[in-house]
C-alpha cells in the first residue's frame, strides 16, 4: 500500500504523508534519500507523553521463583497490582488461543498428530487437538523417550487470560483477539488480554501494560522480526498513560536487544535507522530487490539462461529448497 501511494502521490504531483506510532526501515530510507522530510515530535515532548519501560531480561527470569512457578514474573505481577487500582491493564500475547504448541515434557520434542503430524494443540478442558486435521488425540506418547506427560511451549491468549483470572480473582479479565475484537474498554479497574493489533483502546488510557513472551516474536527467522516486535510493543504501549501520570509497561524480553533498548527508549526511529545502515552493509532490502525463483533444476537453469540482469545484479544459487514440514505438501 506504501508503495502504491508513493507511485500516486509521484504521478499526481501531490503530497504524501506516511504517519504510525513506529517507524520502518522503508520510511528511513526516504527520508534518508531526501524523498520526505521527518516530522517528529522533540525528546521532551516524547518524555512527557510515553510511558515508563521496564524490562525482564533472562537473568531476572532465572532469579525469580515466581517466574518459575507461572508465567507472570514478580516485577509484571506487582506492575498489574499497582496499575489495578488506578485502571485498566492491557496484557499483550503473541499468539492466540489457550496453548497453540505443546511439547514432550521430559525432552521438549514437539508433540505431533498420529494421522498428519501436524503441532498438537492444548485445548480448553485438557483436550488435545491436531492444528491441521482436526483430530482429538487421547493417546498420546512420546515417540523419542517414550513419555506420556505434554508442557506448553507456547501459551495463547485464553490460557493466559484463564491463569490471570486465578492471580486476581476479584478482577474481570476480557479478551481481545481474532475471534471477537473489542473496540474500547471502561476506565475501570480490569486485565485486557490481547493479541497483537487487537488491543481495544481504554477511556482515559491503560494504566499499565504487560508485553509477554517477548522471544516468540523476536525469535523469528525473519528479516523484519525486530521491527515488527518494536512496532507491535510501541502500539501497545502508546494506549498506556504517561509516565507522569503513573502508565508503566513491562516487556518479557532480554534487554540487551537492540528493538528492547529502542521501546525503553522510546526510539523507533533510532532503530529504523540503524536497520537500514545494517541492510545496507549487507544489501538486503529495501537497499536491493530481492526476488527469489524457484522451480525443477533444469527449469531453473533454463530460465538463468535466458533471463537479461542488469550488470549489477547477483545471483544466489540455485540452491535445494528446504524440506517441508512433516504432513506439509512440498512447494
Amino acid at each position: 500500500a506504501r508503495d502504491v501511494l508513493l507511485l500516486r502521490a509521484a504521478l499526481d504531483k501531490c503530497a504524501f504523508l506516511l504517519g504510525s506510532w513506529g517507524c520502518t526501515v522503508e520510511a528511513a530510507q526516504l527520508v534518508e534519500s531526501g524523498w520526505a522530510r521527518p516530522l517528529l515530535a522533540g525528546r521532551d515532548q516524547v518524555r512527557r507523553t510515553a510511558p515508563l519501560v521496564r524490562t525482564v531480561g533472562d537473568e531476572d527470569l532465572a532469579r525469580d521463583e515466581a517466574a518459575r512457578a507461572a508465567r507472570l514474573p514478580t516485577l509484571a505481577w506487582q506492575v498489574a497490582r499497582e496499575g489495578l487500582r488506578h485502571g485498566p491493564v492491557l496484557v499483550q500475547v503473541p499468539r492466540r488461543g489457550y496453548a497453540p504448541r505443546m511439547a514432550c515434557a521430559q525432552c521438549r520434542v514437539p508433540a505431533r498428530c498420529r494421522h498428519c503430524s501436524g503441532p498438537l494443540e492444548g485445548q480448553d478442558g485438557g483436550v488435545l487437538r491436531c492444528g491441521w486435521c482436526g483430530r482429538e488425540e487421547s493417546a498420546w506418547h512420546c515417540p523419542e523417550c517414550g513419555g506420556f506427560r505434554l508442557r506448553a511451549q507456547v501459551v495463547g491468549a485464553r490460557r493466559t487470560a484463564e491463569e490471570l483470572g486465578r492471580a486476581f480473582p476479584a478482577v474481570p479479565v476480557r479478551t481481545s483477539g481474532r475471534e471477537h475484537v473489542l473496540d474500547t474498554v471502561p476506565d475501570a479497574p480490569a486485565l485486557v488480554v490481547s493479541t497483537p493489533g487487537a488491543e481495544p483502546v481504554a477511556e482515559g488510557g491503560y494504566a499499565a501494560a504487560l508485553l509477554l513472551d517477548g522471544w516468540s516474536m523476536l525469535g523469528r527467522p525473519d528479516l523484519r522480526a525486530g521491527e515488527d516486535a518494536l512496532r507491535r510493543w510501541i502500539a501497545a504501549g502508546a494506549l498506556v498513560r504517561p509516565q507522569t501520570e503513573g502508565g508503566t509497561v513491562v516487556v518479557v524480553a532480554e534487554p540487551t536487544l537492540r528493538p528492547v533498548q529502542a521501546l525503553v527508549r522510546w526510539d523507533p526511529v533510532g532503530h529504523a535507522v540503524r536497520e537500514l545502515a545494517e541492510r545496507a552493509e549487507l544489501g538486503f532490502p529495501p537497499v536491493s530487490r530481492m526476488a527469489a525463483v524457484s522451480g525443477t533444476p533444469a527449469a531453473v537453469a533454463e530460465f538463468l539462461a535466458a533471463v537479461e540482469l542488469p550488470a549489477d545484479a547477483e545471483v544466489l544459487g540455485p540452491v535445494p529448497l528446504p524440506p517441508p514440514p512433516p504432513g506439509r505438501p512440498r512447494r
